[in-house]
């Protein structure tokens, strides 16, 4: 296919899930290299030069970005085609791609419109499901972002080592947690686009200078031999049947190719995991959402009365319900007097997860368990959810996004014509074990 052919078709499916998007007409711009011929679409937290970028927020509103993050400066390199940015949900907050900023619409599931496509990363799942022609989505995940709406809509889903690939150019959410990615639906595009875009990069302080393997020939491997971890918590309390049912079939198959899968506990993880999670996290979005003021970024209104009547007057009106939660929160366990109590020793607990991982990783490649414990929920369903229960629905994905541990989610079958994500594990750097493993997991 070639790319006027790519770039018509992605027009068409440009009201359903890309937004804010500026399709180059010209296919002439685009260079050679190894993504000639291949449209990337791009989560809206990260930049694109020219391209209004939002975060999915209406607060920032025209906001036209004179650079290009690192990620797309590679992909660009290698002649990829940016057709727009995909829906999210606003900075990322939420699991349903339904906290969607103020006036945009909601991305809707490729199987069942009825249905979310899963968040926040939930436009990038859509488009990548949907699209007939050649298509990778730069998606980012905090707690989760990448591997929930990839199994809830039935794609790959690669999470990669917090520092792996670099965040220049990201709209942060929680800076120590946040992390680009991507999601294909075949395994061989992910690790071709994470050949591409993982690397060393002095403009983020947090990028890892460390070697990238050659993910292509990882996939290649067989699995004999390698040992794999059952979370044994992730198949207990709360778990549909059928995705139990389903992600066992799936350990079945790796097993019949001789990888060789024990039990194993994390309980320090599954019982502090999602707590510790939200602390941080919401207090780091209460210090990176601070510069959203209707000054320097985004959204303006007329400047009348003092500072603090102005900034909280654009603030009320731009931030969506869920930003504005999240800010309060974030802002209570930062406080002084408060940040001992809640935030620091949530960085604590969060070292001790850290152990827990490091332990289990010198016996095993990789761990194993659903993506998420249900298939792709109704809209008339989320409605009723509370924001806890809203929040509960992260419980499989906190655990290695706190770590800052890779993790992929691989489509292992179906219920009620929805798909089933089964997520992998790996130690810090081992994208090449997970890809390995992945390759073989996914079902018929």
């Amino acid at each position: 296919m070639n790319a006027k052919e790519i770039i018509k078709q992605a027009k068409e499916l440009d009201k359903e899930y890309l937004f804010f998007n500026k399709i180059v007409e010209d296919p002439k711009v685009y260079g050679e290299g190894t993504l000639s011929g291949t449209a990337i679409s791009v989560k809206d937290c990260v930049v694109v030069k020219g391209v209004e970028s939002r975060a999915g927020s209406k607060i920032l509103e025209n906001y036209i970005p004179l650079f290009d993050a690192t990620v797309i400066e590679k992909i660009k390199a290698e002649g990829g085609m940016i057709i727009g940015k995909t829906a999210q949900d606003a900075f990322g907050f939420g699991s349903f791609a339904t906290n969607v900023g103020i006036g945009m619409k909601v991305p809707l599931n490729p199987f069942d419109k009825e249905r979310s496509c899963g968040g926040s990363s939930g436009g990038s799942a859509g488009i990548t499901q949907k699209a007939t022609f050649n298509h990778i989505s730069i998606a980012e995940s905090t707690g989760g972002s990448i591997v929930c709406p990839a199994s809830f809509c039935g794609v790959v889903g690669i999470c990669p080592t917090y520092g792996r690939v670099s965040r220049y150019g990201l709209m942060d959410y929680a800076n120590s947690l946040d992390k680009i990615g991507a999601m294909a639906k075949t395994i061989e595009e992910i690790a071709l686009i994470m050949r591409i875009i993982a690397g060393h990069d002095p403009r983020d302080s947090t990028s890892l200078d460390k070697p990238v393997p050659n993910y292509s020939e990882s996939i290649k491997k067989p699995i004999k031999g390698m040992k794999i971890g059952m979370i044994k918590e992730a198949f207990g309390e709360g778990l549909d049947k059928e995705v139990k049912d389903n992600v066992k079939q799936a350990i079945k198959r790796l097993e019949s190719q001789g990888a060789k899968v024990e039990e194993v506990s994390l309980p320090l993880t599954s019982k502090y995991a999602l707590e510790c999670y939200y602390l941080i996290a919401m207090a780091e979005a209460s210090t990176n959402l601070a510069k959203y003021c209707g000054m320097r970024y985004g959204a303006e209104e007329k400047v009348e009365g003092s500072f603090n009547e102005y900034f909280s007057k654009v603030r009320s009106q731009y931030f969506n319900a869920e930003s504005k939660r999240r800010i309060i929160i974030g802002t209570f366990a930062r406080m002084a007097g408060y940040r001992d109590a809640y935030y620091l020793k949530a960085m604590k607990v969060r070292t001790k997860i850290i152990e827990e991982y490091k332990k289990v990783f010198k016996k095993f490649d990789a761990l194993i368990c659903p993506t998420m414990p249900v298939i792709a929920p109704k809209f008339t369903e989320i409605e009723k959810l509370t924001p806890m229960q809203n929040y509960m629905m992260d419980i499989l994905t906190v655990g290695p996004n706190l770590a800052g541990l890779p993790h992929i989610t691989i489509p292992s079958g179906t219920k009620d014509k929805m798909p089933i994500g089964t997520m992998l594990i790996g130690d810090h750097l081992a994208e090449d074990k997970l890809m390995q493993i992945g390759a073989k997991l996914k079902a018929n």
